[in-house]
């Protein structure tokens, strides 16, 4: 169990993040047009996570719209904002901001990928939202 802060106040999430250096993981996630999107559809290529609570919130949405300017210029790479938001959510963020370097997919039907990758929120306000972390 991990130990993060919010607004300086301590919070827990279910584990810790997957080591380094060891396989991330498969995942299936939801996109704003609600298809499915899975890590493993992207072999071969780098992979970039973008995890955080809430689209709607200022830090997150800053997140997203860098990654966004970044990610066009990446080689070989594809960049995944992930979120517990509804996929409505992220396309009428998406569509009033002009992302379009970035995918995004949301963990609400399959609580997995938190659970796997550690990073589901345990205590304090978010509680089950995702943890940030890039």
């Amino acid at each position: 169990m991990a130990q993060i802060t919010l607004k300086g106040n301590p919070v827990q999430t279910v584990g810790e993040l997957p080591a380094v250096g060891t396989q991330a993981p498969d995942f299936t996630l939801v996109k704003s047009d609600l298809s499915e999107i899975k890590l493993s559809d992207f072999a071969g290529k780098k992979v970039i996570l973008n995890i955080f609570p809430s689209v709607d919130t200022g830090t997150c949405a800053t997140s997203t719209r860098k990654f966004n300017e970044k990610a066009s210029s990446l080689d070989n790479t594809v960049v995944i904002c992930v979120s517990k938001d509804l996929p409505f959510a992220f396309g009428r963020f998406c569509g009033a901001e002009g992302i379009e370097d970035v995918l995004t997919g949301s963990s609400f039907r399959d609580t997995s990928f938190e659970d796997d990758y550690g990073l589901k929120i345990t205590s304090g306000p978010l509680t089950g939202l995702c943890s940030r972390s890039q």
